[in-house]
């Protein structure tokens, strides 16, 4: 059954709901009668934060891929735009451009173990693999969940007692907590937060999060279907499918495959943790106050991993929504998905691609270059202008369905030309 949960503030007032509470409608029924509708309320809440003005919504809009769509994502100003958000206070700005929340209830818990890999040369992966955030460091989402709310950099709360306070100035929230998780939810701060976090989980775990809609998703139906027919006129798309899932062209499905080719909820990522040499964003660096000698350490900012060999090593996005959901990388240095194939290119040796088309110079050295995966990287060919373009077609149809009005008929119709 398709879920019922719906996505943004507009919607939430249609069903008489606000950010921060709910309405009966003269029903007679609970405002929230699952964790899942209380959580998604709290998603969209703007009192959880100190000023009253940033909610889990605004890093992660439902309406656009659950990134932060305030981004002017083709300016990499001094100020740091397109990179990385901006925090409740009106001034903090985080390091690393804020991840997708879509899919991410896929992601399995922290772990060390092994991984099958498909459709490449490489041997079955051995390292951390899955959590939450860039690093990890969140094993699971009601874990992640409890980050952002008591971070200065972003909703800047000074306390879970003072979340406790701001949740229970709502009567319908209060009704919900002892409903769904006891009388006894308010006896102990750490447990409200808790309780906050899980029903946010909740929420996230909903099909609202992962439709698995796609274009791509729906040329896996019968080819009787109008829709397979759809995606299939689509010709540089497919000449990118065909590359992406190439054993021997690209290097793209070593990394970016959960499952045997053809399967369904596919997500795009193994989950695995790697160094793909990404240059330090120094505009971001500069506006965040950091400084150009600032070096993320990445998975070392796990506390589970001390090892030095992890250093500058991140975990695998999805490529679920990429189209939509730029800038890219960890730190949000390149503001086109076309740049980000040249840049795996240009590590291909022969590569064309030696210029960073964004900026019109050389790529800058990787940030961490002691553990750059070059044996990953340099698996597989040289790409020409066609092939980068076929892949980033292939990459459209990555798009949830409610989310392709975002690309415009200009580049589906591009995508659709012989």
């Amino acid at each position: 059954m398709k879920s019922t949960i719906t996505l943004s503030l507009i919607g939430l007032t249609a069903l008489g709901l606000s950010a921060c509470g709910g309405s009966d409608n003269g029903s007679g029924k609970p405002a929230f009668e699952t964790k899942s509708e209380l959580g998604q309320a709290l998603f969209h809440d703007v009192n959880l934060s100190a000023n009253r003005t940033q909610a889990c919504a605004t890093c992660h809009n439902p309406e656009h891929g659950f990134v932060d769509s305030r981004h002017n994502v083709t300016s990499h100003s001094a100020e740091g735009a397109g990179s990385v958000s901006l925090g409740d206070d009106g001034t903090s700005l985080g390091d690393r451009n804020a991840p997708t929340a879509a899919y991410a209830q896929i992601s399995p818990t922290f772990t060390e173990g092994t991984r099958t890999r498909f459709n490449s040369q490489q041997p079955d992966y051995e390292g951390f693999i899955g959590g939450q955030f860039h690093d990890g460091r969140s094993a699971t989402l009601a874990d992640q969940a409890e980050g952002p709310p008591l971070n200065a950099a972003e909703m800047g709360m000074a306390s879970e007692a003072e979340v406790s306070t701001r949740i229970q100035e709502n009567a319908d929230y209060v009704a919900a907590f002892e409903s769904l998780y006891g009388a006894t939810v308010w006896d102990d701060a750490t447990q409200t937060y808790k309780a906050m976090a899980d029903a946010i989980a909740a929420f996230e775990q909903t099909e609202t999060f992962a439709p698995f809609d796609s274009k791509y998703d729906r040329s896996l139906l019968d080819a009787e279907d109008p829709d397979y027919y759809e995606y299939n006129i689509l010709s540089k798309a497919n000449s990118g499918k065909v590359l992406f899932f190439s054993q021997q062209f690209t290097n793209c499905a070593t990394c970016h495959q959960l499952k045997a080719q053809g399967r369904s909820g596919e997500t795009f990522t193994g989950y695995e943790y790697h160094n793909i040499g990404v240059p330090k964003n120094l505009d971001a660096q500069t506006a965040s106050g950091r400084g150009a000698d600032f070096t993320d350490p990445g998975l070392l900012d796990n506390p589970a991993v001390t090892d030095e060999s992890e250093r500058g090593k991140y975990k695998v996005p999805t490529l679920r929504n990429v189209a939509i959901t730029g800038p890219y990388m960890h730190n949000g240095v390149f503001a086109e998905l076309d740049t980000v194939m040249r840049f795996y290119d240009h590590f291909i040796t022969g590569s064309e691609n030696t210029l960073n088309p964004e900026t019109g110079v050389a790529w800058r050295d990787p940030k961490v270059p002691e553990t750059v995966a070059l044996t990953e990287l340099k698996d597989g060919r040289k790409m020409t202008d066609a092939n980068v373009e076929a892949l980033v077609c292939f990459m459209l149809t990555l798009t949830d369905a409610r989310y392709e009005h975002l690309i415009s008929d200009e580049d589906w119709d591009n995508c659709e030309a012989p």
